[in-house]
This record gives structure tokens, C-alpha cells and sequence, in this order.
């Protein structure tokens, strides 16, 4: 008996390694520092560009930027920026490779200041997910006050791509605000896990 074809959000189209994102990434509340900062660096990578060039690029991402350690990040110089430039798996933007570098120094600065870069991130919602009701596209927001208030703290703070569109891309990414449309498969799982 052939299974039904689950209904996804608009945006994942066919392609796997876009459905995968969906499936079982994205709008999934994420309290972990090490992926927060993964999500920090890919999406200002992703900055005027289809997150699914992202994507296919992350595996590189990971690769070339020691496995997204900001203990090693924050430490690179003209050599390493250099090297990063000239990588063909990344997208090779001085000014983002560059504010990988400057966002990895600002995360730790918070990581000292705060108990985790998660209670410093989530206190935008108050530690648990906004659950939204999309039911058409149109609906979901470019950006919102909240990440409006993001933005300017983060950039008060010292990170450079984190613009309220960006913040909250990254927002949707680790689950801080559930935009799955209520008709997707995902909206309740990722509604049962912000509970």
C-alpha cells in the first residue's frame, strides 16, 4: 500500500537534501551552543542568497571551519581568512568570512557573560518557541519586532549579518518561533516539542 505524500511547507521543494532540513531541523527548538553557532555563521553566509546554497555547501562549511569551534574560529588570521577565500566549497565573501570570524569572538564574549550563548539567545522569546498559525505563505513575516530587537542587541554586542531578516531566519532555523504552516506534517510535531 502506497503511504500518502506528506505535505510540506512551500518552501523545501523536492530536492532531499532540502526535504532532510525540513524533516528534521528546521523549527525544532535548539538549545545547544555548538549548533547555535553553526546556524550564526550559516546564516549570515547565506545573506542575499537561497538557503538551499547554503545547504549544499554545509558539510564544506563544516570542513573549513573546524567543525564550527569558536574556540578556533576567533583565533583566525590573514592566513586562515586567506585560505577560507580561496575555498571553492564555501561561499567566498570576505565580508561574511570575516564576520564568521568576528561573530565567533562576540559568541564567546556572551558565553563568559552569560551561563550559555542559549539563555542569552532565547530570552528573545522567553526560553520557549512562539508557535505561530500560518496557513498561507504570505503570512510568514520577513521579520518581526522581535528579531528587529535581536538584531540591534547582537549588533550592540558585536556581531556583524545578523540583521532582523537574518535573525529571523535564524530564529525559524532553530525553533525559536514555529513557521512550519499549520497544514505541514511538521507544525505539530515541532508545536509538541516547544511545550
Amino acid at each position: 500500500m502506497n503511504q500518502p505524500e506528506l505535505t510540506r511547507c512551500y518552501w523545501c521543494g523536492t530536492e532531499q537534501i532540502y526535504i532532510d532540513y525540513h524533516d528534521e531541523e528546521w523549527g525544532v527548538p535548539n538549545f545547544d551552543d555548538h549548533s547555535l553557532f553553526e546556524f550564526l555563521v550559516l546564516e549570515g553566509a547565506q545573506a542575499g542568497l537561497a538557503w538551499i546554497t547554503v545547504l549544499r555547501k554545509r558539510d564544506s562549511y563544516q570542513r573549513s571551519f573546524d567543525g564550527f569551534d569558536a574556540q578556533k574560529i576567533a583565533r583566525y588570521g590573514r592566513q586562515e581568512i586567506n585560505r577560507l577565500i580561496n575555498d571553492s566549497g564555501i561561499i567566498r565573501n570576505r565580508l561574511k568570512i570575516e564576520s564568521a570570524v568576528t561573530n565567533a569572538r562576540a559568541f564567546l564574549k556572551i558565553k563568559e557573560n552569560h551561563d550559555s550563548f542559549a539563555d542569552y539567545i532565547w530570552r528573545f522569546v522567553d526560553g520557549k518557541p512562539k508557535q505561530n498559525r500560518f496557513q498561507e505563505p504570505e503570512s510568514v513575516p520577513a521579520s518581526t519586532e522581535i528579531s528587529k530587537a535581536m538584531s540591534r542587541q547582537l549588533k550592540k554586542d558585536g556581531f556583524r549579518f545578523v540583521g532582523p531578516t537574518i535573525c529571523y531566519a535564524y530564529m525559524q532555523a532553530t525553533g525559536m518561533v514555529n513557521d512550519h504552516l499549520v497544514d505541514c506534517h511538521r507544525y505539530s510535531v515541532c508545536a509538541r516539542l516547544g511545550i
